[in-house]
C-alpha cells in the first residue's frame, strides 16, 4: 500500500449526513483493506457516528457543513477527523443521572484509549475546530464471522 492515503468529504450539517459520513468512512476503509465486518471497523463506525452527530447537533446552525477527513500513514496510523466552522469547543458536561445526551465525546475518548489511540481537538485557521482521532492501523489477516471469531 502507499505510504500515505487520504480522502475527505464535505456534507451538510443535517441529521441525514451522519449515516452518509459513516458509510463514507467504512467504504473508504474497506477499499484500504479493512473489512466492514471487523471489530475495528465497528469501533471506527461508532467513532465517526459520534463525531458527525456532534457536528450536526452542537453547531446550532452556525456551521452549514462539516468535513470528514480520513488518512492512513504508512500502514501504521489511521486518522479520522471532523471539522466544522462553529468556534465553540466541546465542553465536558456534568454527569447527570437523567441526562440523555452529552456523552458522545466521552464515548469517543474511551474507544480511542481502548484502541491505543489519541483524541485531539484543535482550532482551524477559519475559526472553527477539528476533532480528530488517531488509531493504530490493525487489519486482521482473516475476516471475522458474525460470532466475532476469525474465519479459517
Amino acid at each position: 500500500m502507499a505510504d500515505h492515503l487520504e480522502t475527505s468529504v464535505t456534507l451538510p450539517s443535517d441529521p441525514a449526513s451522519v449515516s452518509a459520513a459513516r458509510a463514507y468512512v467504512v467504504d473508504t476503509l474497506a477499499e484500504w483493506g479493512l473489512p466492514a465486518d471487523t471489530e475495528v471497523s465497528d469501533t471506527v463506525r461508532l467513532i465517526i457516528s459520534e463525531l458527525a452527530t456532534n457536528a450536526v447537533q452542537h453547531t446550532y446552525g452556525q456551521s452549514p457543513t462539516f468535513t470528514v477527513d480520513v488518512a492512513l500513514d504508512r500502514d501504521e496510523r489511521l486518522r479520522i477527523g471532523v471539522t466544522d466552522s462553529h468556534p465553540r469547543f466541546p465542553r465536558r458536561l456534568p454527569a447527570a443521572v437523567q441526562q440523555d445526551n452529552g456523552r458522545g465525546l466521552v464515548i469517543i475518548r474511551w474507544l480511542t484509549v481502548e484502541c491505543g489511540g489519541r483524541l485531539r481537538i484543535r482550532p482551524t485557521r477559519e475559526g472553527g475546530k477539528t476533532i480528530s482521532v488517531e488509531l493504530p492501523w490493525t487489519v486482521p489477516a482473516q475476516p471475522m464471522t458474525a460470532a466475532g471469531q476469525q474465519e479459517p
